[in-house]
């Protein structure tokens, strides 16, 4: 990912959820490492997965003053999803997914979004949210892709850039501590046997 691709996503404006105000998404990273998970939906099963898997990084993060943050591309499903606790970070919402076309994160169309909510990668993924009671729901755009951005201090430097190519593609919790070059130990969800189950995308 280039540093020109940064700096423009960083002037693009977000809202944040607590406050309802309107920011660049740069001030997140602006004195302070962070990691951004860009959400494919505030309803999606393995989205809500993801961000309980990273917040278990929290203690660790707050530790070496690394950010969490989370990015979804539209308000649909934000209550709920505020509501059931599953991610530690503060929420942003990228109205205009500004951010989302910037970083290349596709989007899927009529052809190729049942084959990737089948794919193994993502069955294994609701399998571990299904296993842990996290629900979904079909609300949203269900054509839109994420991915996670880790940023250091200043926006000086991307340390790690995942863009999903499946619904079910995340950034293992090792990895994200292992770019920080933050030390410590973190219990990832058990990996379950893949079945036929469809990904509640």
């Amino acid at each position: 990912m280039s540093a020109d691709i940064l700096k423009k996503i960083a002037v693009n404006e977000v809202k944040d959820v607590k406050t309802g105000q309107t920011v660049p998404l740069g001030c997140v990273w602006e004195t302070q490492a962070c990691v951004v998970l860009f959400l494919r939906r505030f309803g999606c099963q393995v989205c809500r997965w993801t961000a309980s898997e990273l917040s278990k990084l929290q203690p660790q993060l707050d530790q070496a003053n690394v950010r969490l943050i989370g990015v979804g591309p539209e308000d649909v499903g934000l209550e709920e999803f505020v509501q059931g606790k599953f991610f530690a970070g503060d929420l942003f919402v990228d109205e205009t997914k500004q951010c989302y076309k910037d970083l290349g994160y596709r989007r899927y169309n009529a052809l190729n979004v049942i084959p990737a909510a089948a794919s193994k990668k993502s069955r294994e993924v609701i399998s571990k949210a299904k296993a842990e009671g996290i629900p979904g729901n079909f609300k949203g755009d269900l054509m839109q892709a994420g991915g996670t951005l880790i940023v250091s201090a200043g926006g000086e430097k991307v340390l790690l850039n995942m863009v999903q190519d499946s619904p079910g593609d995340h950034v293992e919790l090792e990895e994200v501590l292992k770019v920080l070059g933050v030390e410590g130990t973190v219990q990832a969800s058990a990996q379950p046997k893949c079945d036929d189950t469809m990904c509640t995308m």
